[in-house]
C-alpha cells in the first residue's frame, strides 16, 4: 500500500539513455504507466551529451579531411597546431539539442513522466527521488529498470587531471589540438579517438596488454584498422605493461613502460574501462546483487536479483553500444510483461566508429567453426566495386561467413567506409534467413557498395571447399 504523498507507477526506470529510453517507450506502448528518472537536465544521458554525438561529430570533421587527402596527390592538407578543437565541432551544440528534444518529445507523445533528480531504493520496488531544489518524493512500482550507465574508470597509477591526462568525459574539453597523443587502451572508446585524432594529424600511440586492437571484433577488420592506423604515422605498442605515467610540468606526458620504453605524449586519453553508475542508488536496500566488477548482476532476461527489477546498457557490463542497450531494454521489458521477445540477440550489429569503420553481425568465422564445426567464408573489397574506385575507398572489405555447404549466412563482417549502414543488409538477411545466393540474385543499385554483398557471394560458392 502506498504511504503518504507516495505516487505509484506501473513501471519505474531510472536513466534516460538508449536502454532506459527503449524500456520505458516498450512499457508505455504495452499500456502501462511509465515515470522515467533522470538526474540529468536533459533527456539523453552520457550518449548524447557526453559519449557517443560528440564524438561523431569531430569525427565528421576527420573524415572530411580523409576524403580530401585521398582526392588527389595534389593536396597535403595539415591541421595548423592552433586549432581550437571546439572550431572542428561546431554543429555539436546543434545536432545534441535537437536529438534530446526529438526523445523528449517521444516521451512525451507516449505519455510517459519525466522527473529530474537522484533516484535511491527504498526497497525492492520503492524509491526516494531527491529533486534538484531539494523535495524528495517516494515512488512505488511494480517493474523497475535500472539504466543509469557508466563513467570512465580512473586506474590508481594514472594521475588523471582533465588538463593534460584525460578521460573519455574530458577529452573534448581540450582547448588546443595537440600534435601528438598517448591513448592507454584499445577497445571501443580508445581505438574511435586515437583513429580520430590520427586522421586530424596528432601522431598517436596506443598502449594496450592485449595483442590487438578491439580483440572481440572479426581479426581481419582489426587488422585492416591498424594497418591504416599506422599508416597515418600513428603506432600501436601490443603488449604492453605501464610502469608510470607523469605530467612533466611543462609541455609532456611521460609514459614509462615495463619494458623500460619512454613514450611521450603532449596529451593522454585513458581509455582503460568505465565503470557501473551505482553509487547512491543503495543497491543493498532491495537486495539487488552485483558481479565482482561491480555491475549488477542479471539473468538472460536482463532481471535482477530481485524479481521485477531489471538492469540494461552499461550498467551491467559488456558489450556497453548504444544498439545492444536498446534491444536490452526493450527485451527486459517485454519479459517484464510476458510478452514474447521475438529477434534473437545474435542480430544486434555491432558499429564501430574508428576511421575506416567497421561493423559486424551474427557470428565470427572462429565462432562458426566452434559451434557447426566447420564454415564456409567468402569476401570482396571495395576494389571490386565500381563505387569503392569511385570514392577512392578501395581498401574496405565485406566477409560473408556461412555453414559448411555454403547455404546458410551466418555473421557479416565489413571495414571501410558506410561498414556501420551497410551490415543493415546483412542483418535484415539473417532474420530473414536469406540464403548465400539470395546474394547473388538480388538486385544492388549501381554503382554502390552493397553491389560486395554479390562479389562476396559469389567468391564463397566458388570455395574449393564447396567443390
Amino acid at each position: 500500500m502506498s504511504g503518504k504523498g507516495t505516487q505509484h507507477f506501473d513501471v519505474a526506470v531510472i536513466g534516460s539513455g538508449p536502454a532506459g529510453q527503449k524500456a520505458a517507450i516498450q512499457a508505455a506502448k504495452g499500456g502501462r504507466r511509465v515515470v522515467m528518472i533522470e538526474r540529468e537536465r536533459r533527456v539523453g544521458g552520457s550518449c548524447v551529451h557526453r559519449g557517443t554525438i560528440p564524438s561523431k561529430t569531430l569525427r565528421e570533421t576527420a573524415l572530411q579531411l580523409v576524403a580530401l587527402r585521398r582526392g588527389g596527390n595534389q593536396l597535403s592538407l595539415q591541421m595548423d597546431p592552433n586549432t581550437e578543437v571546439a572550431t572542428l565541432m561546431t554543429r555539436l551544440d546543434e545536432v545534441t539539442d535537437s536529438h534530446a528534444r526529438f526523445m523528449r518529445g517521444h516521451l512525451d507523445h507516449n505519455s510517459i513522466e519525466f522527473i529530474t533528480g537522484r533516484a535511491s531504493f527504498t526497497g525492492p520496488h520503492s524509491l526516494r527521488v531527491q529533486r534538484v531544489r531539494g523535495e524528495a518524493l517516494q515512488i512505488n512500482a511494480d517493474i523497475i529498470v535500472v539504466g543509469t550507465g557508466s563513467h570512465p574508470r580512473k586506474p590508481p597509477d594514472v594521475p588523471i587531471d582533465h588538463e593534460h591526462i584525460l578521460d573519455s568525459d574530458s577529452i573534448l574539453s581540450m582547448i588546443y589540438l595537440p600534435t601528438s597523443m598517448t591513448v592507454l587502451g584499445a577497445g571501443v572508446i580508445a581505438s574511435e579517438y586515437a583513429a580520430i585524432f590520427s586522421a586530424l594529424g596528432v601522431k598517436v600511440t596506443i598502449i594496450d596488454k592485449g595483442p590487438r586492437p578491439l580483440a572481440f571484433m572479426e581479426p581481419e577488420l582489426s587488422a585492416h584498422f591498424l594497418k591504416e592506423f599506422e599508416d597515418s604515422e600513428s603506432r600501436y605498442i601490443p603488449g604492453a605493461s605501464i610502469k608510470e605515467v607523469v605530467w612533466d610540468g611543462l609541455s609532456t606526458v611521460r609514459t614509462t613502460l615495463e619494458s623500460g620504453e619512454v613514450i611521450e605524449g603532449d596529451k593522454m586519453l585513458c581509455a582503460l574501462g568505465r565503470l557501473a553508475n551505482v553509487e547512491g542508488l543503495n543497491l543493498e536496500a532491495a537486495g539487488i546483487a552485483q558481479t565482482a566488477r561491480g555491475h549488477i548482476q542479471v539473468n538472460a532476461y536482463c532481471e535482477t536479483s530481485v524479481k521485477g527489477v531489471y538492469a540494461v546498457g552499461d550498467v551491467i557490463g559488456p558489450p556497453a553500444l548504444a544498439s545492444a542497450s536498446m534491444e536490452q531494454g526493450r527485451r527486459a521489458m517485454l519479459h517484464a510483461l510476458g510478452l514474447p521477445e521475438g529477434t534473437s540477440t545474435e542480430h544486434i550489429p555491432v558499429g564501430i566508429y574508428t576511421i575506416p569503420e567497421m561493423s559486424s553481425v551474427g557470428l565470427t568465422e572462429a565462432q562458426a567453426t566452434e559451434r557447426h564445426g566447420a564454415c564456409t567464408v567468402g569476401r570482396a573489397t571495395f576494389s571490386e566495386v565500381a563505387r569503392g574506385q569511385i570514392s577512392n575507398d578501395r581498401g574496405g572489405m565485406l566477409k560473408l561467413v556461412a555453414d559448411d555447404k555454403g547455404q546458410r549466412l551466418l555473421g557479416a563482417h565489413i571495414v571501410g567506409g558506410g561498414s556501420c549502414e551497410l551490415i543493415h543488409i546483412a542483418q535484415v538477411a539473417l532474420i530473414s534467413g536469406w540464403s548465400i545466393q539470395g546474394f547473388v540474385d538480388n538486385i544492388f543499385n549501381f554503382p554502390t557498395l552493397a553491389e560486395a554483398y554479390r562479389i562476396a557471394a559469389l567468391n564463397l560458392l566458388n570455395s574449393p571447399r564447396l567443390k
